[in-house]
């Protein structure tokens, strides 16, 4: 296929539409961010107008790795593990300071951040984040997905 034509450039602009608003998420939650992000998936914000109310438990049938929570050097390697199990194309998101950068937990058995671990594409401050933060940061991880290059 040409990659200047006018099918396959209209054919990657739908395929990122879909995308955006067909994100299967899998939650790894393991601290406090828990009960703002159940607050967000609720009715009064409802996350599923955007796409991705449905979360999958299953690696093999998510592609958004929501990460919430301090994790620890224990956990480190199960997180990876989780994200090496997940389908192409995959984006992870940081929820939470405590996920982003370790938090106020400056100590040997706390991981400064996931970014040590595992890529990360979206990154969601606060302590803990507000709802419409985390909405913010899935709009900008839609908007990602939609003008990334599509692979088919």
């Amino acid at each position: 296929m040409f990659s200047q034509g006018f099918f396959t450039s209209q054919l990657e602009k739908a395929i990122g539409w879909a995308r955006k608003y067909s994100l299967f998420q899998y939650p790894f939650v393991t601290a406090c961010c828990g009960m703002e992000y159940m607050a967000t998936a609720a009715s009064h914000y409802d996350i599923d107008r955007f796409g991705a109310g449905f979360p999958r438990f299953s690696p093999r049938q998510a592609d958004v790795l929501f990460v919430v929570g301090t994790i620890n050097h224990k956990m480190a390697p199960v997180l990876k593990t989780i994200y090496d199990q997940m389908c192409e194309p995959k984006w992870v998101v940081a929820f939470g300071v405590c996920t982003c950068t370790g938090g106020f937990y400056d100590n040997y058995a706390t991981v400064q951040g996931i970014d040590t671990i595992i890529p990360v594409d979206i990154y969601i401050p606060g302590c803990p984040p507000r709802p419409e933060t985390v909405l913010d940061g899935l709009m900008k991880l839609q908007e990602r997905i939609q003008h990334s290059r599509q692979e088919f």
